[in-house]
């Protein structure tokens, strides 16, 4: 049995795939998610498993070198982007709008699907490398 803390057989896959400059994404139950990308759905209920909760998860395997938000969590949910820059305060941010991020999704290796219900809480991480 695995021993690290990603124990879901597909986001390890999806982990251990990436390289560097490669993305996934993390988001809220009702992120639309293209078609062409995989979706890894976590949501067993409103708020189970939480946004930050998975974030937290991933971030034991995966080197992030910048992150991506959505322009709107400023205003819309404060709460979850101060919660993000506490959880990665040295990585790099860029915003931008919600409606880029949807199409941003096409270039994700994959989305993970969490039960969170807060507005904008959604992320793409880019993949750096660990030398």
């Amino acid at each position: 049995m695995k021993k690290t803390k990603v124990i879901n057989s597909d986001i390890s896959r999806v982990i251990a795939q990436m390289g560097h400059f490669d993305k996934l994404s993390i988001g809220d139950a009702g992120m639309p998610v293209p078609a062409g990308t995989e979706k890894i759905d976590l949501a067993v209920d409103n708020g189970i498993p939480s946004f930050t909760q998975v974030l937290l998860n991933v971030l034991e395997e995966l080197e992030v070198q910048r992150i991506y938000l959505a322009e709107e969590i400023k205003t819309e949910n404060p709460k979850m982007l101060e919660s993000i820059q506490e959880i990665m305060p040295n990585v790099p941010v860029t915003f931008i709008p919600h409606s880029e991020m949807k199409q941003d999704l096409n270039n994700c290796r994959a989305f993970i699907r969490t039960g969170e219900m807060t507005p904008y809480s959604n992320i793409i991480l880019e993949s750096g490398v660990v030398f």
